[in-house]
């Protein structure tokens, strides 16, 4: 289904001392939708695929990507994790494992972060991507992966809850291509959840492109407003938005049918996360709203 732990950080190891990195401990830092790996004693994080890879059967261009994004930010002075600059960052294939290169960045602990604070840099970042220039899928990763994701749940899952699942995408895309004629578009972060704003000494710095895309930045906003790590409707005035603007209702309901689907996908991988991945479907299935978690 996927390339395996062991055999993503031998690659990651394997390409480092191609380009002159040793790699002395390398220890993972996360493994959920993609394998983290800091490749100590280097400043280096190797970032694979793994989950992820299962909905997008080319992972490579999401990390060109979200290379191009991030590589632009930290250009332009954004507080975001940049791409290595100790060897080429990639992306890479290597052994039937593709994989990019980040800059370390120090985990802090001690760090909360608030939810105005999620809000203001939510809102500095959108304005620094109007800058970038580069072309994105209008939002891709929301109307075309989930049909890929629903393809690997088939006889994973209750046939008449997979229909289900799949009569609710078919209807927000249709939602989503009538909403869309005439509204302002432009760069967003596409994941735009605390989560994604990694603690550090110097100050949260955003991280976790892969899903960036051409979008309104109402998107953005429904990532923010469902998270459950902080109040997220807090952080959405926070931003300068009323988490009751009806326009956001489309894109909370589609963020909460993509969110689903990836859990589930999770689970096939990491079976540990089925009990979580059958309680978000069942939340799903109470309110596909999206408006309750």
């Amino acid at each position: 289904m996927s390339v395996t732990g062991p055999a993503a950080v031998s690659a990651a190891v394997a390409l480092a001392a191609e380009h002159g990195v040793r790699v002395r401990e390398p220890v993972v830092l996360n493994d959920s939708f993609n394998l983290r790996v800091h490749l100590r004693p280097a400043p280096i994080v190797a970032r694979i695929p793994t989950v992820t890879a299962l909905g997008r059967p080319r992972p490579a261009e999401a990390l060109e990507r979200e290379l191009a994004v991030a590589s632009y930010l930290h250009a332009a002075g954004a507080p975001v994790v940049p791409p290595s600059d100790l060897l080429p960052p990639g992306p890479h294939v290597r052994d039937g494992v593709t994989l990019s290169f980040w800059a370390y960045a120090e985990y802090d602990p001690g760090h909360v972060t608030t939810p105005e604070t999620a809000g203001r840099m939510l809102a500095e970042l959108h304005a620094v991507l109007r800058g970038f220039s580069g072309e994105l899928p209008l939002l891709g990763p929301v109307l075309r992966e989930p049909v890929r994701l629903l393809e690997l749940l088939s006889g994973r899952i209750e046939p008449e809850t997979l229909d289900r699942l799949r009569t609710a995408h078919a209807a927000l895309v249709e939602r989503l291509g009538t909403e869309q004629t005439g509204r302002a578009a432009q760069v967003v972060h596409g994941d735009a959840h605390p989560g994604n704003l990694l603690a550090t000494p110097a100050g949260p710095l955003w991280n976790d492109f892969e899903e960036c895309m051409s979008a309104p930045v109402g998107w953005d906003l429904a990532c923010l407003s469902r998270t459950t790590r902080l109040d997220g409707r807090a952080a959405v005035r926070a931003y300068g938005a009323d988490p009751d603007d009806p326009e956001l209702r489309t894109y909370v309901a589609a963020r909460g049918l993509q969110g689903t689907l990836w859990v589930l996908v999770r689970a096939l991988r990491l079976p540990e996360h089925a009990a979580g991945a059958r309680a978000a479907l069942d939340a799903w299935l109470r309110d596909p709203s999206g408006m309750t978690r």
